[in-house]
């Protein structure tokens, strides 16, 4: 093709006939001529060294070179990094040590734990985010999460994840959050609330995380269908740092899924998780004729959780951008058997000097359900209700716990409850403002309104939260 156009321009500079010098006419066409010989002859020459290499053995390849081959082209290591700003005003009681009733706290005097809820009063900064990822070379990538809140920095996720298993596998290692349920995986700030369902708060503390290895499998259908199976140290509750080799927890789960029309898509899911705890330590308030004192409890045993969770989406002809809806619920059965223990430093305690209470077997079940409503562009709004039964508990002898303060105890039979209403609005996916009003009766004997404002705002890249 380049010899046609050379051809074609050499006749174009012909078009100058009517020029007076014929001398300088033909010189020009000579000139033109040399120059179509000389390009003939390097095109020749690049044929010839093209052929030459296309007829030599390729070189393997380590992954070593293709990694520093791909460094190369990407222009070095060059991570996505993240910044997800979050802080909110809070009005709500003074209550100094917050729990949930009839549930063992999940981080022993407060039940937030190391968690992020922000049970703080006033103006407080709330879960900040901190994310770094890159792909280390073709076959893994890797990510950090550094959750910031009160001047502490703690690792929330670190982990490497595989890119070319093939067959609908993916392995992954490190820290990270578990997939059981839905809500389990997603950092606060993709929640649709500005605080965790009770259930999650009951369950882990606000979510369960692990030091181990998870692996995926999403099957080649039409239907949505992905299983997993994860084993880790287990230090988290409801499970304790028994720091012995082995795994100390395993979760298995499964979710399903698809699209109904252009305008609806749902999934489901079903997961377990199993863990081990020694001495977990829990506080409770005992009421004497001194007054109220600490009581210390410990449970060394199983503990064994049951998740089901539902998601259903509507957007009209999948376009979510105007209008959306969204309704999501999940439903949970714990149960715990092993030894009970309490001991106090208070003399008059049915606990003075430790205690052992012999067996304890509990069944607690629980869960929530929310719908949020996106009426316009930029605005939503949402309900969610959350209930909880403390369940029953067997354990022997009855007389050392029963004489504990009963609004903080254990043993109880309250059913804890919460409403919420949200309204928020969003400049664009990257900003969030949100007004929460809530009616909380998880602490027996108390009724708590709460009001939240919160903000929320991501800077850098962030990628596409899941479905």
């Amino acid at each position: 093709m380049r010899r046609i156009a050379l051809a074609a321009a050499a006749a174009a500079l012909a078009l100058p006939a009517a020029a007076s010098n014929e001398a300088e006419l033909k010189a020009l066409r000579e000139e033109v001529a040399q120059m179509k010989k000389a390009y003939e002859s390097r095109i020749d020459s690049l044929e010839q060294r093209l052929a030459a290499a296309e007829a030599a053995p390729q070189k393997s390849q380590s992954p070593q070179d293709g990694a520093a081959r791909a460094a190369a082209t990407a222009g070095g290591f060059n991570p996505e990094v993240s910044v997800i700003l979050q802080g909110q005003y809070r009005r709500m009681k003074d209550v100094p040590e917050r729990s949930i009733t009839g549930y063992w706290p999940a981080g022993g005097h407060d039940h937030g734990g190391h968690g992020h809820g922000g049970d703080e009063r006033g103006f407080s900064l709330d879960h900040s985010e901190l994310v770094v990822s890159a792909n280390v070379n073709p076959y893994f990538r890797g990510l950090l999460n550094v959750a910031l809140k009160d001047g502490e920095a703690e690792v929330e996720e670190a982990y490497f994840q595989t890119l070319g298993l093939g067959r609908g596998f993916t392995l992954k290692g490190g820290r990270f959050l578990s997939g059981i349920g839905y809500i389990n995986e997603q950092h606060p700030h993709a929640w649709d609330f500005a605080d965790a369902p009770l259930m999650m708060k009951a369950l882990f503390g606000e979510h369960y995380g692990q030091d181990g290895l998870q692996l995926k499998w999403v099957a080649p259908t039409d239907l949505f269908m992905e299983f997993g199976a994860e084993i880790g140290r287990g230090a988290r509750f409801p499970g304790t740092d028994r720091n012995q080799n082995g795994v100390g927890a395993t979760s298995l789960f499964a979710h399903v899924g698809g699209d109904v029309g252009r305008s609806h898509a749902w999934r489901a899911g079903l997961s377990w998780l199993t863990t081990r705890a020694r001495e977990r330590e829990a506080h409770f308030e005992d009421t004497d004729a001194a007054g109220p004192n600490e009581v210390e409890g410990q449970f060394t045993g199983r503990s064994r959780t049951l998740i089901a969770d539902f998601v259903w989406k509507w957007a009209p002809d999948g376009n979510p951008q105007r209008r959306n809806l969204k309704l999501q619920a999940e439903l949970f059965r714990r149960s715990e058997h092993g030894d009970l223990a309490c001991a106090s430093d208070v003399g008059t305690s049915p606990c003075s000097g430790g205690v052992g209470l012999g067996r304890l077997r509990s069944a607690q079940t629980g869960g929530y359900a929310q719908a949020v409503w996106q009426f316009m562009p930029q605005w939503r709004v949402g309900y969610r209700y959350d209930w909880l039964n403390s369940g029953s508990k067997r354990y022997d002898p009855a007389t050392v716990f029963a004489a504990l303060d009963p609004a903080n105890a254990y043993f109880t039979s309250h059913r804890p409850n919460r409403h919420s209403l949200m309204v928020d609005w969003s400049q664009d996916e990257f900003s969030r403002l949100r007004l929460q009003f809530a009616r909380d009766r998880s602490m027996q004997g108390v009724t708590d309104n709460q009001v939240t404002l919160q903000y929320i705002m991501s800077l850098g890249a962030h990628g596409a939260h899941k479905f």
